[in-house]
């Protein structure tokens, strides 16, 4: 007993020490970017680089909200993840829904149609997407910028996963006890594949709150701005503001930090109840 514990100990040194490696590779440019905030600007650029601030400063943090409107950008940036990712819940889960526990003709042709669209880069449909987008009116609004984002082929697969591993059993008791087909769906289903729903949306609103290029071709004002492109403008051809820019992505950094910090156990499981059948 006592050799098979040894044995046991040896054999999980190594993973530890490689996973410790792997989280260390994560962890130390995040970290950098926190101390770098916090560094004078002269000492940005200096070699060799340090990785501890020799001082520490808020000078960065002062001169970022005097360069950009950084309040207002995150003020947009959060219209624009909160906008996307509420209403992306209801359609996505709908259409994960249906094609996970309804029989109807055609639906794996349709489902594996739905999916070979995850294969299209953005960049090849956003300019028909964003010809669209102004037709409607909706150039340099927030519509314009919620509405294209919102039904999502990942998504759908992402929650017929979910869905797909509830037990058939749940659904027939409670058509027995007489609920209505949406009231199966929002009273028994939904509360099932709840760290799914945790899961999609820390996802969501990170991809939207981090998201560049779409805020930057339908947008056309200040006033429109997401904090992805505030921060762009620190970084140029001729010159870059490091200490801004570190401090910049310090204050974007932080609310997505504090998300993933409170919503991490619903996370993980929600990871888990999508792997479980596909």
């Amino acid at each position: 007993m006592k050799q098979y514990k040894v044995r046991s100990i040896l054999i999980q040194i190594p993973v530890r020490l490689a996973l410790i490696f792997a989280a260390s590779l994560i962890i130390l440019p995040v970290a950098w970017v926190f101390l770098s905030a916090f560094k004078p600007e002269p000492h940005m650029m200096r070699y060799p680089p340090s990785f501890f601030p020799p001082e520490f400063t808020l000078d960065n943090f002062i001169k970022v909200q005097t360069r950009i409107n950084i309040i207002r950008y995150m003020y947009n940036s959060l219209i624009y993840a909160l906008g996307t990712v509420i209403p992306a819940l209801l359609v996505n889960s709908l259409a994960g829904y249906a094609f996970a526990r309804y029989q109807f003709k055609g639906r794996n042709a349709l489902f594996i149609i739905f999916l070979a669209t995850m294969m299209i880069p953005f960049q090849v449909i956003m300019v028909p997407m964003f010809i669209v987008v102004h037709s409607l009116g909706f150039y340099n609004t927030y519509l314009g910028l919620i509405i294209p984002r919102i039904a999502s082929a990942y998504w759908v697969f992402f929650l017929r996963a979910a869905f797909f591993s509830l037990p058939k059993e749940l659904e027939e008791a409670a058509r027995l006890d007489g609920l209505t087909e949406f009231g199966i769906y929002g009273r028994i289903m939904i509360p099932q594949i709840v760290p799914t729903l945790v899961t999609m949306t820390i996802l969501s609103i990170n991809g939207s709150w981090n998201d560049l290029l779409w805020p930057l071709l339908i947008t056309s004002t200040a006033r429109m701005r997401t904090i992805a492109n505030g921060l762009a403008l620190f970084t140029g051809v001729n010159s870059s503001e490091f200490g801004n820019a570190f401090a910049g992505c310090f204050l974007s950094l932080l609310p997505m930090f504090v998300l993933f910090i409170f919503a991490q156990k619903y996370f993980v499981k929600g990871q888990v109840l999508t792997g479980i059948k596909g």
